[in-house]
């Protein structure tokens, strides 16, 4: 299933399990923390120049094809202005073979990299340098519940290969399709972070199948794909935080109304979980764990149906087994946003 979506946005450890969770009828939670333990899942930056879970097979196959997106992302933010009048190659170089020696946090790395530039900030360096080199967060950083600061390794040392060389940007347009489509030119784009995906798309249409959205512009499809039965029933879903989902479009009325957009994403940063229902956005939810009890607490923007709420429970009541077994549980509804 990581695969299947292309990877699963992990800023934050517990998502990327909830966003398992929520598509697998058998998952575990220890079944994804042991794919990072044995190194078929690594925790890096990716698309967009965000932390993703990818497998290790897709990492490196696609590292390569976004590092010109990751380069071009990190010399617009803070830090890419703080070294940009360096010699970035002989930079990335120096982080690398430190990294190389051993698993080094940004904290440990930025002043190793002083001792070479004493004149310049160390913490820049070190993030210039985590944004833009192949790197992967080591274990236990990014698996669930661990607050444990991120240490990189070279991710060719800590996967024992070399990352390909070849240009992956059709697969991974392909793979994005097959997860996320039908999708505009500017959604691939927006999931990506590539340029030039009109000329890919181009290039794949033998490949693809057209359609109209309501504003008449074109979406695609892998040809082998049909669109779903128009009335076929959509259970409700708890989305995890940062789910997929929310992110992989640029155009979003399909799956949120834009007045809720304010309630989903905050000013922060921060990408809230959600009720689906009948495919869109109804709310937003929340999970509270203490040593003796969790709760779930869900806020839709309307009043739910009967059938809706039940749903809705079930599915709390089997997201409280999966990650807060042993505990006593508790469900909340509350009014929100309307």
């Amino acid at each position: 299933m990581v695969e299947r979506l292309g990877g699963l946005q992990g800023q934050a450890p517990n998502p990327p399990y909830l966003g398992l969770w929520t598509r697998l009828t058998a998952f575990r939670p220890e079944d994804l923390t042991e794919l990072m333990q044995t190194r078929q899942v690594v925790r890096a930056t990716m698309m967009r120049g965000t932390l993703h879970l990818v497998s290790a097979r897709d990492y490196l196959a696609w590292r390569a094809t976004l590092q010109p997106v990751l380069r071009r992302l990190s010399l617009q933010s803070d830090q890419g202005r703080a070294v940009h009048d360096m010699d970035l190659d002989a930079l990335n170089a120096a982080g690398r073979a430190l990294l190389a020696r051993k698993p080094l946090s940004a904290t440990a790395l930025g002043p190793l990299l002083r001792e070479r530039w004493p004149d310049r900030d160390a913490a820049a360096m070190a993030r210039w340098v985590r944004s833009v080199e192949p790197l992967v967060h080591v274990p236990p950083a990014g698996v669930w519940d661990s607050h444990q600061a991120a240490t990189f390794a070279p991710a060719a040392d800590w996967l024992g290969q070399p990352l390909s060389t070849d240009d992956a940007a059709d697969a991974m347009v392909l793979r994005y399709l097959a997860a996320f489509g039908p999708a505009s030119v500017k959604d691939i784009a927006a999931w990506s972070g590539l340029q030039g995906v009109r000329a890919i798309v181009a290039r794949l249409r033998p490949r693809l199948r057209a359609y109209r959205d309501v504003h008449g512009n074109e979406l695609f499809d892998p040809i082998d794909l049909g669109l779903p039965d128009a009335g076929q029933a959509v259970p409700p879903r708890l989305l995890a935080d940062f789910d997929n989902v929310l992110l992989a479009h640029a155009e979003r009325s399909r799956i949120f109304e834009e007045r809720h957009k304010p309630t989903i994403f905050t000013r922060n940063g921060i990408v809230r979980a959600t009720i689906l229902i009948d495919g869109f956005v109804r709310g937003t939810w929340s999970m509270e764990r203490g040593k003796d009890a969790a709760a779930i607490t869900i806020v839709p923007f309307a009043r739910l149906s009967k059938a809706d709420r039940a749903a809705l429970g079930d599915e709390a009541a089997r997201c409280l087994a999966s990650f807060a077994p042993g505990l006593a549980h508790d469900l909340r509804f509350e009014a929100g946003d309307r």
